[in-house]
Formats: C-alpha cells, structure tokens, sequence
C-alpha cells in the first residue's frame, strides 16, 4: 500500500511539473551595485525563476515542449539601503511558428519603473487577491502579459482573461507609493499597458496577434506570398490607433520585438510590397524609420 502510494504521489509530482506554463530565463544583474553581496542576488535570481517557472498560472496544462518561452532580465543599478534596490527589467516572450524551429517574438519590454525590497532570508511569494510587495506584483503582471499575449496569438482576443488579472494587479498596486502603477504617472507604464491592452480602440492590436501569427506566420510554408499579405493587412490595421495613440507604449512593445523580424520577412519582397511596408511602418514606428527606409534601397 505504501508502494502504491509513493507512486501515485510522484505521478502527482510529474504532471503538476509537466503543467507549467513558462520556459523562462531570469538573469540578475547586479554589476553596478557597490557593496553588493553575490549570494544575495542569486538567491534573488533563484527565488524568482523558482516563483516564475514553478508556479501555476493558468487552469490549462501545458506539456513540456509547450511551455512559453520568455526570459526576464532585471538590471540593478543602485542600492537605496540594505535591502532596497533600484534599477530596470526587461521581459521578453515568444513562441513557435507551426512547423518549424524558428520563434516569433512577441514582447519587447523594458520597465525603468523598478523599485524593490528583497531580502534573501524571506521566501517570494505572489499574493493573487493583495498587493504582496513590489517585486512579487511586477512578476505576476509580466507574467499575466506574457500569457494575454501568447493566448491571443492562438485566439482571436484569447488573452483577455490574462490581461484582466494583469489589471486587477495593477488595482492591488495602486496601495503602493512605487511609479509605474498609476494613470496620471506616465503614459508608458504599467497601468497603460493592460489599459490599452484591453481598450476598445486598441483592438486592432489584438487582431494583429492573431492575423500576424495564424494566418501569416504558421501558414507561411504553405503560401509565403499570401501569408506575408495578410501581414502587410494585420500591419495596415494599426493605422487608427497610431492616429489617436501615436508611439504609444503597446506599438513600442510590439515593434522593439518585431522590427527586425518584419525587416527579414520584406527583405525577400517584391520592391512594390518593400516600398509600401516601409511606407507605413515609417509613420506608424517613427522611432525605426532610418531601419525600415532601408528597404526600399
């Protein structure tokens, strides 16, 4: 009976283990910390790879090989006190084409908003109904991004039960006298990424996860010219939100994970498709327009 026990446990283990929904790298840098002691950052390092990779986030059960890949790179920069530390993170995120070996980015974002207290004696823990702490609520949003994102770019708005648990964070957070949490802060922060996310105007964004990926993307070994219109038409559609949202935080978000991908993807274009894509994507990524000039030469 012990023996049957033991091994319905480990069977236990192994498909809790096996659920997980992140294949995430985590790097902790902290070079630019005077005094800094190393143990400390990495059981930083590992406390949250440990939080992000082993928790469950989704009620869906994901196998091993379909695991989201993303990595978070947190680059300090100075220590307020002992246990206070300053400094930025970066989250990327993206996942595979339908039948090759190739990834296509999703997320490129870099928060400047990033303000903790760690002490490497205290475990991380992620509170899902309060504000639990600055480090662990910043987790949890990137976290939930990175799954509205991947969801939508299998589903039409498939993300959006993400997203509303990213902004549920935020209202948790708005307790917190941390920036990067609050409307009237910044327009490029935290509370306008999931508010934009789930806006009505920025649903053309949300289409073009799906569009850009399903039908471009996975289906571009069956018919390249025809996938790379309907990226050219998913492209198109972001048109209304740079005229009422120009540069905004989620366009930056896509573009500084896209840019050198759809300059690949044209490359090998017509010099019309060339000079049109270039065309648009000069005013709707001002910030990359020297780049994708580039393509009509």
């Amino acid at each position: 009976m012990a023996r049957i026990i033991l091994i319905t446990i480990l069977i236990a283990l192994s498909t809790a283990l096996s659920s997980q929904e992140l294949n995430c790298v985590v790097d902790v840098n902290s070079r630019q910390v005077e005094g800094s002691e190393r143990t400390m950052f990495e059981e930083m390092q590992r406390q949250i790879f440990q939080l992000v990779n082993g928790r469950k986030w989704t009620r869906d059960d994901f196998e091993t090989h379909e695991r989201i890949d993303c990595s978070i790179l947190i680059n300090l920069t100075e220590r307020v006190n002992a246990n206070e530390f300053k400094g930025n993170i970066q989250i990327q995120a993206s996942r595979p084409v339908f039948n090759t070996g190739y990834n296509s980015p999703l997320i490129n974002i870099r928060d400047e908003n990033f303000v903790i207290r760690f002490n490497q004696f205290e475990p991380l823990i992620y509170n899902e109904n309060a504000y639990g702490g600055e480090l662990a609520a910043i987790l949890g949003f990137y976290v939930y991004m990175v799954l509205g994102y991947d969801y939508d770019s299998y589903s039409f708005e498939g993300g959006t039960k993400y997203f509303q648990t990213a902004q549920q964070i935020v209202n948790f957070a708005q307790a917190s006298s941390r920036a990067g949490w609050k409307a009237f802060e910044d327009k490029r922060n935290r509370y306008w990424l999931v508010e934009n996310a789930l806006s009505a105007r920025f649903k053309p964004l949300r289409k073009l996860y799906y569009d850009y990926h399903i039908k471009g993307f996975d289906a571009m070994q069956k018919d390249i010219t025809r996938s790379r219109r309907q990226i050219t038409a998913s492209l198109k559609s972001l048109r209304p939100i740079h005229n009422v949202a120009p540069s905004s935080y989620n366009l930056q978000a896509l573009f500084n994970a896209k840019l050198q991908e759809i300059i690949d993807l044209y490359g090998e274009s017509t010099p019309q498709e060339k000079t049109e894509i270039s065309e648009l994507l000069i005013i709707i990524d001002p910030g990359n327009s020297n780049k994708y000039d580039k393509l009509r030469k």
